[in-house]
């Protein structure tokens, strides 16, 4: 790890409390042992070709200063999304354009860079969630957070229209650190759409993101992730959520050469619910990795999640999901549900649900399916004269219909359908 030194994290400036937390982090960096695939929460990945000394991370002067901000409106990735309240658009994990409805920033409603955070509003809720939930990544990640998309909700305001963080990553050989923090106070309302996109040879992408939802708030989140293909990802999503609060949070998985992302929720209040769901599409060679954590701290709440994937050629696709009632949990439902389509003979999917019950009073299940294109959907569509690619690929995407219908920002469900049809269409259709 000789690019990644406690040197080279601290030319990154920014705040006296960012760079504190960022030199904490920096100490650790020798003693850093990377994860393998003999471990269980590591198990099917492909972390064993995982090279540290491959990338550096870019370094201070060309991420330029903080609060530098010289870049155009989001274009068309912005654009999608409609009707905005706000915009941020992150390069290299640093902000260089951010805007906010002026209604709600008279309301205190804050949208900005963490590096450009100088009165220190965002230092005590940053790491509160990826703080509980460390890893080899998060520590790396923390030494060269470089900034990062700040969102925060006060108390009982209510953000109708979609806020909107652009994450763009480029370098050969390059590591890129994105973050966003999202805090939604008690009673507050906000939509939060993360999308990533990344081009270079040999980049990494080692991205958190933190959703604090707080007592009575309601938070819908979605990330969008169209990495380049020779992109590596490790990510961390991680929410908390307060008594009666609700998330509903979404995850498209596109590009990228391996790409993981652990998802995690801890449900903290009574009454506090969460929906998950994914679509992610494999093919070349590629890897979606997905684990996810579903942990009920607390009585009276309620997660439901449902993944669905599919993969082709030669790509494979990991999930691993735990749900976890813990002994405080009574009277708390959780559900988990994992599909994956393997559409030709090359390709690979694992599913591993998982239960821990501490409590005696819930209602809990978990169901996984792994399995091609049904003979007998195909032979439906044959007889009605639909061709055998057509017929395909109107298998696949009704599989994913149900999940593209729920994500929680509307304006996005059509050019989210659109870019999944385009990756199922790119190699010449599915393949029998």
């Amino acid at each position: 790890m000789t690019a990644f030194s406690a040197d080279a994290s601290r030319t990154l400036g920014g705040p006296d409390w960012l760079t504190r937390r960022r030199s904490a982090a920096a100490e650790r960096l020798a003693d850093l042992v990377w994860p393998s695939t003999a471990e269980e929460i590591w198990r099917y990945s492909a972390v064993d070709r995982f090279d540290p000394d491959r990338y550096a991370p870019v370094p201070a002067g060309e991420l330029g200063p903080p609060g530098a901000e010289a870049v155009p409106g989001g274009g068309l990735l912005a654009a999608e999304a409609g009707e905005r309240s706000g915009l941020v658009v992150v390069r290299n994990g640093r902000v260089v354009r951010h805007e906010l409805d002026p209604a709600l920033e008279a309301r205190g409603v804050r949208v900005q860079g963490l590096a450009t955070d100088t009165d220190g509003v965002a230092e005590p809720w940053l790491g509160r969630c990826s703080d509980a939930s460390p890893d080899a990544f998060t520590v790396l990640h923390d030494a060269f957070l470089a900034g990062g998309a700040f969102v925060h909700v006060p108390r009982g305001v209510v953000v109708s229209a979609p806020i909107v963080v652009l994450h763009w990553s480029e370098g050969d050989g390059r590591a890129t650190f994105p973050h966003t923090l999202v805090v939604a106070e008690e009673g507050s309302e906000v939509s939060v759409v993360d999308r990533y996109s990344s081009r270079g040879r040999d980049h990494l992408v080692d991205a958190v993101v933190e959703l604090l939802v707080g007592d009575g708030a309601h938070v819908r989140y979605l990330s969008v992730q169209e990495h380049g293909p020779e992109t590596w990802q490790v990510a961390l999503q991680r929410a908390h959520l307060g008594r009666d609060a609700g998330l509903r949070a979404s995850a498209v998985a596109l590009g990228g050469d391996y790409a993981r992302l652990r998802s995690e929720t801890r449900l903290d209040g009574p009454g506090a619910e969460s929906d998950l769901l994914a679509v992610y599409f494999g093919d070349g060679h590629q890897m979606h990795d997905f684990r996810t954590l579903q942990d009920h701290t607390a009585p009276s709440t309620r997660s439901n999640l449902l993944f669905k994937g599919a993969v082709e050629d030669e790509a494979h696709s990991v999930y691993s999901g735990l749900v976890r009632l813990r002994p405080e949990a009574q009277r708390s439902e959780a559900y988990q549900t994992n599909r994956n389509l393997v559409l030709t003979d090359g390709a690979g999917a694992e599913s591993i649900p998982n239960l821990e019950i501490e409590a005696n009073d819930v209602r809990c299940s978990h169901a996984s399916t792994v399995g091609p294109v049904d003979d007998d959907q195909r032979y439906y569509l044959a007889t009605r004269g639909i061709p055998p690619e057509e017929a395909d690929r109107l298998i696949v995407m009704g599989f994913f219909e149900d999940v593209l219908n729920r994500l929680p920002v509307r304006s996005l469900v059509t050019p989210i359908r659109a870019a999944v049809t385009r990756k199922i269409e790119q190699r010449g259709g599915v393949r029998a």
